[in-house]
């Protein structure tokens, strides 16, 4: 049952950033990011609701501290900087950087809570890293400048270290506190950064003035939150729940080949041998790392 939990998140993941690069060609990350985090906030309380888990419990100041953290970096920055990437350089190549997790999550386990690196886990880094190099060399597709692509990379790389060291830090916390009760705080703390941003930036003011019931917000972005800020987050504790995490990692990862094949066929992304070294590349070193 966990191994079917796990590739239901990989699917489910792999589907919303399709419609989240679709999204973004006319929704802004800060914005979009902000949708995402209120609607997903909506299903997580109701989800709470249905389970009888109250959205307020108490517990020690420092949880609190770590998980309105966590949510800030993981959710508030990661997440805006993935869109900003992923509008540059495409799902594919975005697929190839978020290989960058296990390893940047490892590094920080380390750096934190002093977590014991094995050889293999360096190998992976090694591969994982080389393999983003190999991707930003890449030619960049039509319409793309090798500045924009470059700066997609890097914005992506930086967005991966944020999810990572916001999962790091709030680790401690998951070890006596309910799990759904971490992710509902970290999605509403996240909510009360993130409205307050849009609405203060002028630019962000003026995007949601001008936002409608549109095609991209009804056919891309409301579908692509289900799928990938609640179903597959779901699915992803559930695998968690009744499998060890390293296999849970390994057919979690499994969305990148989803997402680079949803790339090709549904964006029409080019899928080249460079590409194709630096996918396996990539998954080959997450399996350095998640089977040590």
């Amino acid at each position: 049952m966990g191994e079917f939990f796990a590739l239901l998140t990989a699917a489910f993941w792999a589907g919303a950033v399709i419609l989240f690069k679709r999204s973004g060609e006319e929704l802004p990350p800060l914005l979009l990011n902000a949708l995402r985090v209120s609607v997903s906030s909506v299903l997580l309380l109701l989800t709470m609701a249905a389970v009888r888990q109250p959205p307020w419990r108490p517990a020690p100041l420092q949880d609190f501290l770590l998980i309105a953290a966590s949510g800030v970096i993981a959710i508030a920055v990661a997440d805006t900087l993935f869109h900003a990437s992923l509008n540059r350089i495409g799902a594919g190549l975005t697929a190839i950087v978020d290989c960058l997790y296990p390893p940047l999550t490892a590094f920080f386990a380390l750096l934190l809570l002093g977590e014991v690196l094995s050889g293999p886990d360096y190998v992976g880094m090694v591969l994982v890293v080389g393999a983003v190099l190999v991707a930003s060399q890449a030619k960049p597709p039509g319409g793309t400048t090798r500045r924009t692509l470059l700066a997609g990379v890097g914005l992506g790389v930086l967005g991966m270290a944020a999810l990572s060291l916001g999962i790091v830090i709030v680790k401690p916390v998951l070890r006596h506190q309910p799990v759904i009760w971490v992710t509902g705080m970290r999605q509403f703390v996240t909510l009360a950064i993130l409205v307050p941003a849009v609405l203060i930036s002028p630019a962000g003011r003026r995007d949601l003035r001008r936002l409608r019931l549109s095609r991209p917000l009804l056919r891309y972005a409301l579908p692509g939150t289900v799928l990938g800020s609640y179903l597959s987050l779901i699915c992803w504790i559930a695998g968690m729940k009744f499998i060890t995490a390293g296999t849970a990692a390994v057919l979690n990862q499994t969305a990148t080949i989803y997402i680079i094949l949803l790339a090709r066929i549904v964006l029409q992304e080019p899928f080249t041998r460079r590409r194709l070294v630096a996918c396996v590349m990539a998954l080959g070193g997450v399996l350095c790392i998640v089977l040590t």
